[in-house]
């Protein structure tokens, strides 16, 4: 057992403090690095897009209450991954050391507690969105809780994850159009390439499987040519917008052609990002490069729903939703935090 001396002491805390015990500025920024790992900061740019593609499924423009459901939205991401390492704790104590929690940078009372508050924040804006959107919140919330808490490990762990990300599309939905029934196409597409990520995330610490890098391959070719290739078909109050000669008309509508040829070249980019380290994974099934999968098909989400609200017709929503994946990139290079995982 290693007794610090009084010096060593000391040197400890002027580091981290001045005479009067108050923090420093650096201790001050350790904490907040500490923060934006556990909550995993980069990886909220994968999040808006999901509402705003809901909106979009729905035919109706984004407006405040689509925007309160994007503010539930990332507080419920923020509350799975802060409830996520408080549930892992002893499991990254072993695999994952220097994660905050077993690192000691953050205590797991205040992650439980910054989970539950962030929770209740979700549930409030989604309220405030109307009791549609609060419909959809309150499953959506009661998922997060049960992946992180039972589900996690079992076989049942990648669907109640795929479950989640497709509330969270229907969500946008709900709480812009009042409805859920138009985007639940959508939502299915979206939570079949959640599930295919989360399985193969759940060997990124050990490695050794083939077969799920494999399987996300073929999902994301099957959901490139669904987004692609399906000819692009107006949700009912788009079309009735778009047709020339009704009211609500409008010369600045674009044609349904403009908006698949964007799906397809969205949906390639979807391909692209993900298909690769699938590819790599599946050949040599290492942790290193079964991380790297997951990095992708997590970065593949931003270019997917961008095709989802683009085969809506949304094609400003769609441009919207494309343009968090440069920003996300560059927040992350900024932060120092390119490595991003879902576990």
């Amino acid at each position: 057992m290693q007794v610090d001396s009084p010096g060593a002491r000391g040197t400890a805390r002027s580091a981290t403090s001045d005479p009067h015990g108050t923090p420093t500025a650096h201790a001050r920024g350790g904490r907040a690095a500490a923060w934006a790992e556990l909550l995993r900061l980069p990886a909220l740019f994968t999040v808006p897009g999901d509402a705003l593609a809901g909106a979009a499924a729905a035919g109706v423009r984004p407006g405040p209450r689509t925007l309160l459901a994007i503010g539930s939205s990332l507080c419920l991401y923020e509350a799975g991954m802060a409830l996520n390492d408080w549930a892992d704790r002893a499991e990254d104590a072993v695999e994952r050391p220097h994660r905050p929690l077993p690192s000691g940078r953050i205590r797991p009372a205040a992650a439980l507690t910054a989970a539950g508050a962030l929770t209740g924040a979700g549930l409030a804006l989604a309220t405030g969105a109307g009791r549609p959107a609060l419909a959809v919140a309150a499953p959506l919330a009661a998922t997060v809780w049960a992946y992180d808490l039972a589900l996690k490990h079992t076989p049942a762990g990648p669907v109640a994850m795929a479950a989640a990300r497709g509330l969270d599309l229907l969500l946008g939905a709900a709480a812009t159009g009042g409805g859920t029934r138009a985007a639940l196409p959508s939502a299915a597409l979206l939570g079949s390439h959640t599930l295919a990520v989360t399985a193969v995330s759940r060997r990124e610490t050990t490695g050794g499987s083939a077969l799920a890098p494999l399987a996300a391959l073929a999902t994301t070719g099957v959901l490139t040519r669904l987004v692609t290739h399906r000819r692009t078909r107006l949700p009912a109050g788009r079309r009735a917008a778009a047709a020339p000669g009704l009211p609500g008309s409008s010369p600045a509508a674009r044609p349904p052609g403009t908006a698949g040829a964007l799906a397809t070249a969205l949906g390639a980019a979807y391909a692209a990002t993900a298909a690769r380290p699938y590819v790599h994974a599946a050949l040599n099934p290492s942790p290193p490069l079964t991380q790297r999968a997951v990095g992708g098909g997590i970065r593949a989400t931003i270019p997917l729903q961008a095709a989802l609200a683009a085969r809506s017709g949304a094609t400003a929503t769609s441009l919207l939703v494309a343009a968090l994946a440069p920003a996300g990139r560059m927040f992350a290079r900024r932060a120092g935090m390119r490595k991003v995982s879902i576990t």
